[in-house]
């Protein structure tokens, strides 16, 4: 099972990585546990400074960046 995390305050590029994240699982159809995480103390927990952030099984990619749902599913392969 992989673990999504989306980290942002919840602005609308983090609401669209959030969707495009959850349409890539589906697509996949793979087992995932999802969850936006907007407590600026666990965003800068991640290390991080810029969002939106996605997170796959805690490991952190690209800060920043609003992934295309075919670059989502290429890094949950």
């Amino acid at each position: 099972m992989k673990k999504i995390q989306i980290l942002g305050p919840g602005c609308s590029r983090c609401n669209t990585l959030a969707k495009r994240a959850e349409e890539a699982a589906k697509e996949l159809g793979i087992e995932y546990e999802f969850e936006k995480v907007t407590d600026i103390d666990r965003i800068t927990g991640f290390g991080v400074m810029v969002t939106p952030v996605l997170v796959i099984n805690g490991d952190v990619k690209s800060p920043g960046k609003v992934f295309s749902v075919e670059e989502i599913k290429n890094l949950l392969r």
